[in-house]
């Protein structure tokens, strides 16, 4: 089984969202969500204002990272998410959202909740009936529980079961 993530899920979940929506014109845009690719990460970094080292992250062979994207504009990332499949569901290790997507002003809501409705959605794809873990910082425990009806288990482990995943992806993904 792959190793866990040293990392506690810090993010709040701003919004969820039909996809991700512009806090200037309220207007919604749909997203999409593949791999990440090394060209990708070519202006992801400490200097560039993200929290993460997601060249680290890419390079670790147990887990995969997904970017978030505006459909029809591929290159200017949204959010990423690290995720490993542990063949009975998945962890998501880490999930950040772009600088600008961050604080007040942020461009867009609804980053976070749409990289989780997509892990809920992989783990249905894969037949895992949405199964989802992640381990969460303490403070934030009672927010995924509220924001994303993820279940904690005890010692800071969340998990997002079968009827809160289903919630999740019909919420961000139509089909």
């Amino acid at each position: 089984m792959p190793r866990q993530s040293k990392y506690h899920i810090n993010i709040e979940v701003d919004r969820l969202t039909n996809s991700i929506l512009n806090t200037i014109s309220g207007d919604s845009f749909e997203t999409d969500v593949s791999l990440v690719l090394k060209e990708d990460l070519k202006n992801i970094s400490l200097k560039t204002g993200w929290k993460f080292d997601w060249k680290k992250e890419f390079r670790l062979t147990d887990r995969k990272v997904f970017k978030l994207t505006i459909e029809g504009n591929p290159h200017i990332l949204q959010g990423l998410v690290s995720l490993s499949d542990y063949k009975d569901h998945f962890y998501l290790h880490l999930i950040e959202s772009a600088p600008f997507n961050l604080g007040a002003p942020k461009l867009y809501e609804g980053v976070p909740g749409n990289l989780f409705a997509y892990a809920c959605r992989l783990s249905l794809e894969c037949g895992y009936d949405g199964f989802v873990s992640f381990t969460s910082k303490t403070r934030l425990i009672s927010h995924y529980e509220k924001s994303l009806g993820a279940s904690h288990i005890g010692n800071h482990k969340m998990i997002i079961f079968p009827e809160a995943a289903l919630k999740l992806v019909n919420k961000y993904f139509k089909n």
